[in-house]
């Protein structure tokens, strides 16, 4: 289990919290997913309720796949002075530490926010010795530059993603260590 949610920050960013997501949350996630993919979505014209229902289903198979994938997965809240303004879900495997999807809500972007999560997550893959691993859509190209400021390389393209990482600053142990 990662320590996410106790990790410190700076002073500055002390008004940045994380918890765990519950079932009470699921309103909350859902509209941030509708935000998250709002430009592509607001080309539809859909019929009352089709994008709702179309959300709610791609919710859940995003949740499914990364359950599937990551049984142990982690799901937080992101708060920002104790109001919901995203999430950052994680997941371990062997020596990765995977960024499953980090949201944070249109009216709190470009406030650190982000910048900050990082930290907590490269402080948590430095100190567990994990390669931090994140999967970018092709159609994101801010979240691309983002990555690539904050230390992520490219690993992979392949079609709609590119694949990205970020070493641990303390060596990896091998079995001759």
């Amino acid at each position: 289990m990662l320590d996410l949610a106790s990790a410190s920050l700076p002073n500055s960013a002390s008004n940045i919290r994380l918890r765990p997501a519950t079932p009470a949350d699921q309103a909350f996630l859902l509209s941030l997913y509708d935000s998250s993919r709002d430009a592509e979505l607001s080309q539809v014209n859909w019929p009352p309720g089709a994008r709702q229902q179309f959300i709610e289903s791609q919710f859940k198979a995003q949740h499914a796949e990364y359950t599937r994938r990551f049984p142990d997965a982690e799901y937080y809240i992101v708060l920002l002075d104790d109001t919901p303004a995203g999430r950052l879900w994680t997941g371990t495997s062997g020596n990765e530490l995977r960024l499953l999807d980090i949201a944070i809500l249109p009216q709190f972007q470009n406030r650190g926010v982000g910048t900050q999560l990082f930290k907590r997550l490269f402080a948590e893959a430095d100190l567990t010795h994990k390669i931090l691993r994140h999967v970018v859509f092709y159609d994101n190209p801010n979240a691309l530059r983002f990555y690539l400021r904050l230390g992520f390389v490219v690993t992979d393209e392949t079609g709609a993603h590119t694949h990205m990482e970020r070493l641990p600053l303390t060596p990896i142990p091998t079995a001759t260590s």
